[in-house]
């Protein structure tokens, strides 16, 4: 009687093991699943690697601008630059926001050190702040009052180790001051990667650099004489969705809302003398390098927020939401001008209404009390709702935001 080969092995594998010692069983599986966590250690590795490749080809194909005769090419696993060694900084750095961002959960390395492919050296630490080794073997820091800021962010490349220890190198730093570094450029940088949220299966290209020229300020005590930049510039490009924005942030402390500095690619490329996007098609760059809306940018709750008003609009002695903080607690009496983009009627029957920003990021408060609702014959939280309108009183700070508290209708103009 013939047996088939395969039958016999299906009665057999049940019995396999059967004369092993259970330790023997137990070792042999756990050798197995060893080899196969190698193995998928491995199989990651490798498609990094290919991930990385790739992003370094796209970056060259689309997202690097052109070069000045003489500038050299500076390339890293995930990230190129331009260094420029008289302000001993990168005068620009192109990198991708890719959608393995989501997903990656590689933590900070702090491995701030210089850059050995630059030739005639980059920046190092004593540019930043010296430090002096106690007797206690602990560090005493002098600083000269400056971050050491990144240009091409490490949390872009928090998927991949080997791409965000590179991102420490000094070349792709830049004397920030930390109102800036750690406030409104930390705040554009998460917002870029929120972005990828909405739209995981595209991926950002991004230039980020100093405005450089020969007039700007120098940190004196920095060992190479670094160059402090007076603003920064952040470049971005969806060719997925064909958007393009730009932004220019002064170094300090920024207190607009991020939308306030977005600029045109084209007005970038004005003030830096960067030519942005060149391998696009001539059309395509040029309808792209002049988009305005920033809106598209920011997150979902954000999308219905709109750009302050023109202050060269408005009546005599009224200004935009911007301007409001300023004149909080001054006791004068003045016209706030912007658009109604939120309201709110309480359970205790009071009016809360944000001009161009909705909470929780509202910039300008009306506050209405239930008891002067009475001198409305409307109701306010819904008649105003989209409308333009300028109001009129004094302005105080309500847990950080400017705030006027009207008490009848007379206090509210239409603009049309």
């Amino acid at each position: 009687m013939k047996i088939h080969l395969g039958l016999l092995l299906c009665l057999l594998l049940p019995l396999w093991g059967v004369g092993q010692p259970l330790e023997a069983q137990i070792e042999a599986l756990e050798g197995e699943l060893h080899a196969l966590k190698q193995r998928e250690a491995q199989l990651q590795q490798e498609l990094e690697t290919l991930k990385l490749q790739k992003l370094r080809t796209d970056l060259r194909t689309y997202g690097l601008p052109a070069l000045r005769a003489g500038e050299e090419l500076i390339e890293h696993t995930a990230f190129f630059l331009v260094y420029d060694e008289a302000h001993e900084q990168a005068r620009w750095v192109a990198h991708i926001i890719s959608p393995e961002v989501l997903k990656g959960n590689v933590s900070r390395t702090n491995d701030f050190r210089p850059d050995p492919k630059i030739s005639t050296g980059s920046a190092v630490e004593a540019d930043y702040f010296l430090k002096y080794l106690q007797p206690d073997s602990t560090y005493e820091y002098d600083g000269f009052g400056y971050d050491r800021g990144h240009l091409a962010p490490s949390a872009d490349f928090r998927w991949s180790q080997q791409a965000l220890s590179e991102s420490y190198f000094y070349s792709n730093m830049s004397p920030q001051r930390p109102e800036l570094n750690r406030g409104k450029w930390a705040e554009l940088e998460g917002m870029l990667r929120q972005y990828l949220q909405r739209s995981p299966h595209t991926q950002l290209y991004v230039v980020t650099g100093p405005v450089l020229h020969d007039s700007l300020p120098r940190i004196e005590r920095s060992l190479n004489g670094l160059s402090i930049p007076q603003q920064y510039f952040k470049v971005v490009l969806d060719l997925n969705q064909q958007r393009a924005i730009g932004f220019l942030l002064p170094n300090e402390a920024c207190e607009l809302p991020i939308e306030s500095y977005a600029v045109t690619v084209d007005s970038v490329e004005a003030l830096t003398g960067i030519d942005f996007f060149p391998a696009l098609p001539d059309e395509q760059e040029s309808q792209l390098e002049s988009q305005t809306d920033s809106r598209l940018w920011l997150p979902d709750e954000q999308q219905e927020d709109v750009r302050p008003l023109d202050p060269e609009s408005l009546p005599k002695n009224c200004f935009n939401t911007l301007t409001a903080r300023s004149l909080a607690g001054t006791g004068y009496e003045v016209g706030i001008c912007g658009t109604v983009v939120s309201t709110r009627l309480t359970r205790n029957g009071h009016v809360f209404i944000n001009l161009d920003k909705k909470f929780p990021n509202q910039i300008f408060t009306v506050v209405i009390w239930k008891d002067n609702l009475l001198n409305f014959s409307y109701q306010p939280h819904i008649e105003l709702q989209g409308r333009k309108i300028c109001v009129e009183g004094t302005i105080r700070l309500s847990q950080g935001t400017p705030s006027m508290d009207i008490q009848h209708e007379k206090a509210i103009t239409f603009l049309p």
